[in-house]
Order: C-alpha cells, then structure tokens, then sequence
C-alpha cells in the first residue's frame, strides 16, 4: 500500500480540531453551571474521545496522550467513580487552553510543539488515583480486532441507533478499465444507502487508482446484508462481494468469523453525522484563512459566472456590428450581471460573527473569578454576517472593550448590594445589521464613567490645560478615553492600569473604516457603540468635483444631499454652522481641507450631509460626478497616516480618485 501523505491533511486537521475546541469550551461552561448535567459530561467525554483519534491519526503524539487522559478522567466522572468539582472543572479548561495553544502551533508551522503536558497530565492522573487503572485496559479488545478507537466509536453509535454495520470486501473484475470510475460508482451506490466510516487503502488512493483490484469498506446502514448484496450485485465489472455483519456489543466490538487485518490509522474517514458540514480545504496551507460557503450561495455564484460568458460572447459578435442600439443594451447587461457577481462574491466572503463571540464565554469567566465578581454575559445576534476580512479586526478590539467593562465598569458583589443593584453584574455584547454597516455594542449595568475623574486625571497627565477642560464638553473628556497611555486606574494588574487598551481600540477600528463612541452615565452603566462597514473591499461612493479633482464619498456615510446659500452659513467660535431641520450641523470645505484650489467663488454651495452615528455633518463641494461602484485601494505604508483619506480607486479612464474618510472628519 502507498504510504499517506499526512501533511496536506493539516489545514483538514486544525479547522476540525478548532470546531470540537469551541464545542468543548461551550459545553465546560454549561457544565459549570450545572455539573449533574449528564449531557454535558457525555458531550465533553465524546470529543476529548474525537480529539485523541484525530490526533493519533495525524501522528501527533503529545496531544493524543493529554487527551487520553482527559478521556480516563471523565469516563470516571460518567460512570460515577469519582464526583465531578470545581477542581476538575478548572483542570479540563487548562487541558483546553493547553491543546488551543498546541492547535495554533500546529497550524503555524505544520509540527506539533515539543512539549509533552506532563504536569497536566500528571495532574489529571491524581484525580484519578487507583480509579484510573481498570481504564487502561477497557479498549484492550478493540485494538486487537485492529480498527482504531475512532471508529469503533462510531459503530457504537450506529448499535445505539439501531443499525447495522458491515465489513464489505470487493474485487473488481480483472479487466475493468477504469478502476477508479468503477469504485466511485459502488461508494456513491453505498453512500446512497448508508455511511461509509472506513475504507481500506484510503479513499483518496482509490480515487487515484492507487490500489490493485480489491479494497475493504466498513459500512453502516439501515438495510440488511441480503438487500445490500442485490444493491451491490447490479453493479457491472465487479468479481467478488464478501460480506460480513460486525456485530457490536456495549464497549466492545467483534467481527464473526474472522477479525478486520489490522491496517494504519491514516486509513480513517471519520464521517459521524451525515449532514455534517464539509470541510473547505486551502491548498496553501493558510489555515484560519478558510470560509465556509452555502451550496446555494455557490450555484448562485456559478450561475452568474455563465452569464457571464453569454454576454462576453454576445459582444463578440456584436464586435463588428455598427449597431449602436444593441452594444448599448449589452453593456447595460453586463453591468447588472457584475453587480450581481459582486453582490454574491460578498456573500461568499460573509461570516457570521458568532465566530468571534464564541471566544468571550470563557473569557468572561476567567475574568470575573480573577477579580471576584460575579458576572452574566448576554450575547445576542450572533448570526449577524460581516466581511471576513473584518471579523479578523474587530477581535481585539472588542476583548479591550469586554475587559474594560468587567474590570472598570462593573462593581464588586458587595457595592453593587450597597447600591441597590443585584449581586450579580450584566455585561451585554450583541449585534445587528444597520445599513451598510454592522453595529456591534457592549452595554454593562456597572458604575458608569466618572467624567470629573477623567478630567481631573487628563489636567494632572498634562493632557489638557484646566482653561481647556472647562471648555470641554462631557462627551469630549469621554473620548479623552481613547488617548495613547490615558487609564484611570490606580494600580498596575494584569487586567489594565497601563494606559493600553481603548487607544488600541480606537486605532484598530478606524483603520477598518469603523468608528467607536461612548455613552455612559453614573451608577446606571456604559455602553461602547462599535460602527463597522460590511466590507473592506468593495463601496458605493458619491465622485465630487473639488477645483480639478475628482473625490469619493463613501455612499453609506450619506444621509442627504441638498445646497445652501453663502449667506445662510453662520461663524460660532470659530465653527461655520448651518440650521439643518431644525437643528445646527458644523460645515466642512472639503477644499480647504484638502488644500485644493476653488476654480471660482459661489453664491450657493452643494452640501453632503454625512453622519458617524448621531453626529451629523455637512461637506460643501464643488460639484457632484454621480454614484458609482468602487474598488478600494489602500494607499501604502508610506501614506498610511494622512489624515481624512481612507484609500484610494481606479476611475475608468484610468485616473485616480481619493476616498474621504468621513469618520476622521466628523
């Protein structure tokens, strides 16, 4: 048999291994919170079991026996010989931050890291004490039948089912052309009918014809042994069918008549559930970089891949043609087509956002036992999707934000009584779709923001003058917040005090084209609004005309566009303002902000009214070009700090147009 390759199953291996992660840590946290729950205990046991098997089939030694132990302990903890506690409890979440770490190792540099956890595990023996010696012979059996643990595991789950399990070994006839052909006739015959859990040589050798004219398949279904032989029977170029029923007993597994030859465990193809999703393989080995797509969002994208191609091929003829009418109807196709295809590409790159709340479960516990608090944490519209490219940014800065609430915002057990408050403190992180852009908020029930206290705090920092903070409004000394090395905090801990954090926050989030803001108020709680675009790649902006230039305005940041006459703006402290139904908005021209030249002195000025949450503002141009389609283009590293510029984009004619950045304006 051709050895395996195991290597270019990594990427396979680390988004795996990542799902039954986030599933162990789901179900330690409910597990805490109720730890007679036998589910939980079932549900942690079943993939601590799915992590040894995947991991001993990668060869990655140190991780299966961390997790074989992990399995020891809790099969005790199952079959109640010992109690499960918080001691226990503490100890699995080490064994998940252990093999999290090992995870990220693997998926960096293909290897395992050379540590062998032996204090972890020495500490998950001690749980165990005489308990854990039966437990190192309860598989005994099923190694010498040789079918590895991982699928024993799921023949197991087929007897509780109520299903059948059949050892099929298969010789093609002698002169079958196209072996591989054949073969994927009979596994989609067996697919169609069952699940195939094992195949021996591997089935990606056998769909390279990397095997002589038999193969052995363990396969489980609900039909009988003399049913599936007729389904198999009708298939043409086959010579032998060898059947054997795997009868499977609690905890051990026999084959009558013979055993299974013992073969490799790279020879697994762990298939569970049926519906469970497929994994999206990047050949590049850039793990963490992967999308899952709906098959529906695909045929969509395919279908208009053909359009496409009709319309490419109609403008071929049309090539020659004089006929003004019929090109002009074509473009006008093709240009509904591309909005269409851009509109699906963006769907396929959409994510749910759940895949960044998912991690502050965990570390919401961790936090409020650390400071002693007692803390809820209510997650709400996690199916919200955003660009993948954003969900890899807002990460950080959301875990400053969530750690600023527990550790600044939210009180001790015993104020929060003192105040009248429960005991227990909320922090509320949800999420929601606003135009086209994604608002992500954190709202806790704590102490507020003290706005003397930052002030005070900014006057001995020297950040600002007294003359100046009393010039300062409250919502200003709040976004003094946001400056490099500003904190509030007394004392240095691992939580804060060290002035990094918010300014992290700030720099992060504007770099994606988002904004942040603060509302807060005393004893009731603090709430960080968190505006992010749906995509980075490609907008819909306004062109303008500033003297010779052309600028986009990113169309999302629009609310109206109206005129103005000269006479009508008025100069308070040094601010032009304009009465804007019913309320005053400042007024920026764009020109003198960006130092461009006014081809001529206007009576009435075209006005862009544009907003960054509440705030509104109005933009006076020279003039407006339309609404159009553009690919952002950052600027580069040499040009990434100019203020009001966002990026850049390609015009038609091939010049360039900057991007205001409305946000860094307002």
């Amino acid at each position: 048999m051709v050895d395996l390759d195991i290597n270019q199953y990594i990427d396979v291996f680390v988004e795996e291994a990542k799902e039954h992660l986030q599933s162990l840590n789901d179900s330690l946290l409910e597990l805490e919170k109720d730890i007679t729950n036998q589910s939980f205990i079932n549900e942690i046991f079943r993939i601590a079991h799915t992590l040894k098997g995947m991991a001993g089939t990668m060869g990655f030694e140190n991780m299966a026996n961390l997790t074989h132990e992990m399995e020891n302990v809790l099969d005790a903890v199952r079959s109640e010989k010992i109690i499960l506690n918080e001691n226990i409890i503490d100890i699995i979440f080490e064994c998940f931050d252990v093999l999290d770490y090992s995870i990220n190792v693997i998926a960096t540099t293909g290897k395992e890291d050379n540590n062998d956890y032996g204090l972890l595990i020495d500490k998950l023996k001690n749980i165990l004490g005489d308990n854990g010696k039966p437990n190192a012979q309860k598989y005994q059996k099923s190694q010498e039948i040789g079918l590895d643990q991982y699928v024993l595991n799921i023949l197991d789950e087929a007897r509780k089912r109520e299903l059948s399990s059949y050892k099929i070994h298969i010789k093609l006839n002698s002169q079958c052309m196209l072996k591989s052909a054949r073969a994927f006739v009979i596994f989609n015959t067996l697919e169609n009918l069952g699940e195939i859990v094992y195949s021996n040589p591997p089935v990606e050798d056998i769909e390279d014809e990397k095997f002589d004219l038999d193969f052995t398949i363990i396969f489980i279904s609900k039909i009988n042994e003399k049913e599936l032989k007729v389904e198999l029977n009708n298939i043409s170029e086959i010579d032998t069918i060898d059947i054997e029923t795997i009868i499977v007993e609690e905890n051990n597994t026999e084959i009558l008549d013979r055993k299974v030859e013992e073969k490799s465990a790279n020879n697994l193809i762990p298939q569970l559930e049926k519906e469970e999703k497929k994994n999206v393989i990047n050949k590049d080995r850039k793990v963490g970089k992967t999308v899952r797509v709906d098959i529906d969002r695909l045929d969509n994208l395919m279908n208009l891949v053909s359009e496409l191609i009709i319309i490419k091929t109609r403008m071929d003829d049309l090539s020659g043609s004089s006929n003004k009418e019929n090109m002009t109807e074509a473009i006008e196709y093709l240009e509904r087509i591309t909005t269409s295809l851009h509109d699906a590409v963006m769907k396929v790159r959409m994510v749910p956002i759940e895949k960044i709340f998912n991690r502050f479960p965990r570390m919401v516990r961790d936090l409020s036992k650390e400071l002693n608090k007692e803390i809820r944490l209510e997650m709400s519209g996690e199916e919200t999707e955003v660009d993948r490219t954003v969900i890899d940014e807002i990460g950080d800065p959301l875990i400053h934000i969530i750690r600023n609430s527990i550790d600044h915002g939210i009180e001790t057990p015993e104020n929060r009584i003192k105040q009248g408050k429960p005991k227990e403190g909320t922090v509320i992180l949800k999420a929601y779709p606003d135009g086209n852009n994604v608002v992500i908020e954190v709202i806790d029930d704590g102490g507020g923001i003290n706005v003397n206290e930052v002030k005070e705090k900014a006057i001995s920092k020297g950040i600002v003058t007294e003359e100046e903070a009393e010039m300062f409004s409250s919502e200003d000394i709040v976004n003094l917040l946001f400056l490099p090395g500003f904190s509030t905090s007394e004392e240095v801990s691992d939580v804060s005090g060290r002035g990094v954090g918010l300014d992290v926050v700030k720099s992060k989030i504007e770099a994606i084209n988002g904004s942040v803001e603060i509302i807060s108020e005393i004893n009731v709680g603090t709430n960080f609004i968190i505006r992010i675009p749906l995509t980075l790649a490609i907008i819909q902006a306004l062109l303008v005309n500033l003297g010779e230039e052309i600028y986009a305005v990113p169309l999302s940041s629009i609310t109206e566009i109206t005129s103005i006459k000269e006479e009508s703006i008025r100069n308070i402290q040094g601010q032009e303002i304009i009465l804007y139904r019913g309320k005053t908005i400042p007024i920026v021209r764009l020109n003198n902000l960006m130092g461009v030249e006014t081809l001529e002195e206007k009576t009435e000025h075209v006005v862009i009214v544009v907003r960054k949450g509440e705030k509104q503002a109005g933009l006076l141009v020279d003039d407006l070009i339309g609404q159009q389609e553009i690919v952002i283009k950052p600027l580069g590293k040499y040009l990434s700090n100019i203020k009001y510029l966002s990026g850049a984009t390609i015009l038609g004619n091939g010049s360039i147009s900057l991007i205001i950045d409305v946000n860094s304006i307002i």
